[in-house]
């Protein structure tokens, strides 16, 4: 008798004699045995695999995997997470805009503060003497001492008034304690300072006012001289003032310096 171990899944059935052996040995479970019956020829079997469960893994898997890539597509920003946005230069560019303005009024609020404006400043700013007898604008000549106490209380507002009015009149910065100007000293008879005199366009003064006044005096008088009105409103007026009997006479290197 042939063993069972010589019997293959050939396709034929096995003798009588090996009824109820299975023709392959240990067929997996996944496996089973279908006769197949016809008209002729011997009966013959044949090894079916049930539906390849592997497969419908695969299938269920293959869905799963579309279904998430089509929800990552969804929820996807249209930028590529890995690249940087693409930064607004409209707006960049006004925020450096604000940003350049921002730090010049800075500055200029800090360098032209006009409450906190000094004699140094007006001094810095004004207009040289000779030039300013000889431009053809009206001049107001102011005659101090740094050492004046009412001087440096008025330089503020004298400051405020000559940044509106600087391109239409000139003004003019003289130190009393500077022996360059003894003879201006007496031509305009500054007895007391500040000494404010009011010129027109040939030189001539107008009037003069002396000492602590109201600010609004210099200015009608300034805004007078700026439109070309023959008088001033404030021709001879004297607050008070510091001597200039008081000045520290000194003698400075260069003879067109204001001080």
């Amino acid at each position: 008798m042939a063993s069972v171990a010589s019997w293959r899944c050939s396709g034929f059935l096995p003798p009588p004699s090996l009824a109820g052996v299975s023709c392959c040995p240990r067929t997996p479970s996944s496996l089973r045995l279908r006769p197949r019956w016809g008209r002729r020829g011997p009966r013959t079997l044949a090894c079916v695999a049930p539906p390849d469960s592997a497969e419908q893994q695969t299938d269920e898997q293959t869905v799963k995997d579309e279904s998430t890539e089509e929800e990552a597509q969804t929820t996807s920003t249209p930028q590529d997470a890995g690249l940087p946005a693409v930064p607004n230069k409209d707006l960049n560019r006004r925020v450096a805009l604000l940003s350049t303005l921002g730090a010049v009024a800075l500055f200029a609020s800090r360098r032209l503060n006009l409450t906190e404006a000094s004699l140094k400043d007006l001094a810095a700013n004004a207009v040289p003497y000779e030039e300013a007898l000889s431009n053809g604008k009206p001049t107001v000549v102011e005659f101090y001492a740094d050492w004046c106490e009412v001087c440096r209380e008025l330089a503020p507002d004298i400051y405020q008034v000559e940044q509106r009015y600087k391109d239409r009149v000139n003004f003019v910065m003289l130190n009393v304690d500077n022996t360059r100007w003894e003879q201006e000293l007496d031509e305009f008879g500054v007895e007391g300072i500040p000494h404010f005199a009011f010129l027109d366009k040939e030189g001539n003064e107008e009037g003069n006012v002396v000492g602590r006044l109201p600010k609004q005096y210099f200015l009608d008088n300034v805004v007078a001289l700026a439109s070309g009105d023959p008088n001033i409103p404030h021709a001879r007026v004297v607050g008070q003032f510091s001597s200039a009997e008081s000045r520290k006479v000194h003698q400075v290197a260069d003879p067109r310096s204001h001080g």
